[in-house]
């Protein structure tokens, strides 16, 4: 019977949306993330989130650069990675960076919602073709967001929350527009 559910989801999965599964990691060892032009998600599958450090790296080449079609969504934030938290949904609890094309360079950003309030906070820019580390940690009342070891940005939270199952959360194109042309990130959770 329990083989009989695993098959029937399986076919649910592959027939029910657009996953890309066709070699995601790359002869370097890290994930490759696509956003397909004309979506927001890079059709990651769910993956627990245990714990309360993330560390990777991510390095964004020159399909990071876009212009949205109205000119006030340009400086809407595009997500890289990050975790839900509160055992409960994204949009409840979370952090994650964030990243957006904006003033010609691309800027990486804290973002969160606590308690359902979106909150975020310009962090750095960062180069193009260049890997750049990122560090974010939950720590009882705030999250600590780090790039490349030297620039710190801290957000206030709610207090300690429940505990319980969390999520990862994967690159993400938008706000209100959908990616304009296919974009790639390469990230090493290593």
């Amino acid at each position: 019977m329990r083989g009989l559910f695993y098959s029937a989801l399986m076919v649910l999965v592959f027939t029910a949306c657009e996953v890309e599964l066709d070699n995601p990691v790359s002869s370097q060892g890290d994930s490759i993330f696509k956003i397909k032009e004309g979506t927001h998600s890079s059709n990651r599958m769910p993956e627990s989130f245990e714990g309360n450090e993330l560390h990777f790296t991510a390095t964004f080449d020159s399909s990071a650069v876009y212009q949205t079609i109205q000119s006030s969504n340009q400086a809407d934030i595009n997500k890289l990675m990050g975790f839900s938290d509160c055992a409960s949904h994204h949009h409840e609890n979370s952090a994650r960076f964030g990243w957006r094309w904006y003033n010609d360079q691309l800027e990486i950003l804290a973002y969160c919602y606590i308690n359902g309030q979106r909150s975020y906070e310009y962090i750095t820019s960062v180069n193009l073709n260049s890997t750049h580390e990122y560090k974010l940690v939950s720590v009882d009342d705030k999250y600590v967001f780090t790039v490349d070891n030297t620039i710190e940005i801290v957000i206030p939270k709610v207090y300690v929350c429940e505990s319980g199952s969390n999520y990862m959360l994967f690159p993400y194109f938008g706000g209100d527009e959908v990616a304009p042309h296919d974009i790639t990130v390469r990230i090493d959770k290593g």
